[in-house]
């Protein structure tokens, strides 16, 4: 039976803190990356597409045999509406329906979990492991080192950061 983890999040944009999460799922057979297409609770976020462009030079650079970009979210979303982790996770089913599926979340969503569309269904369909980052490396602070000029290429990936130095995304 395929053991699948699913680890969602802004990768707004991907950061060695992600890394540390990802490098801790080495013991799933596959390990699927869901970038939000729209936030759940409303965060502002750089555009899908570029975050994806971000995600992929990450998961080049992280070079595991077991991790993989997923679209899931773009087959779900409806202009103007969030992609629940729910329907994501029903989805992931539909693909892979012989397998054991585990939502990955970090310590501050674990928090919030009671706020997430069927919680209760989550819980009760499939596991759920919080994964606690082991680099305190976050997103927010690379876009904050990117507006001041600074450097951000002890806070992510060699291809992430080269990707951020050519272009203006987070301008």
């Amino acid at each position: 039976m395929l053991k699948i983890a699913v680890f969602g999040s802004a990768f707004n944009p991907p950061s060695l803190g992600h890394k540390s999460v990802i490098e801790s799922l080495s013991h799933f057979d596959k390990v699927l990356l869901v970038p939000s297409i729209s936030h759940a609770w409303g965060k502002e976020m750089l555009d899908y597409n570029k975050r994806c462009q971000l995600l992929d030079a990450f998961i080049s650079d992280l070079d595991l045999h077991n991790i993989e970009r997923s679209n899931v979210e773009t087959e779900l979303h409806v202009p103007g509406e969030s992609v629940t982790t729910y329907s994501v996770l029903e989805r992931i089913r539909q693909i892979w329906p012989k397998s054991d599926i585990t939502f990955v979340i970090g310590p501050d969503n674990l928090l919030k979990f009671h706020k997430f569309a069927k919680c209760n269904e989550i819980l009760s369909r499939y596991y759920v492991m919080a994964c606690p980052e082991k680099v305190p490396v976050r997103s927010t602070e690379i876009r904050n080192r990117i507006e001041t000029g600074a450097s951000v290429d002890d806070l992510t990936t060699p291809s992430v950061a080269a990707l951020l130095r050519q272009t203006d995304w987070y301008h």
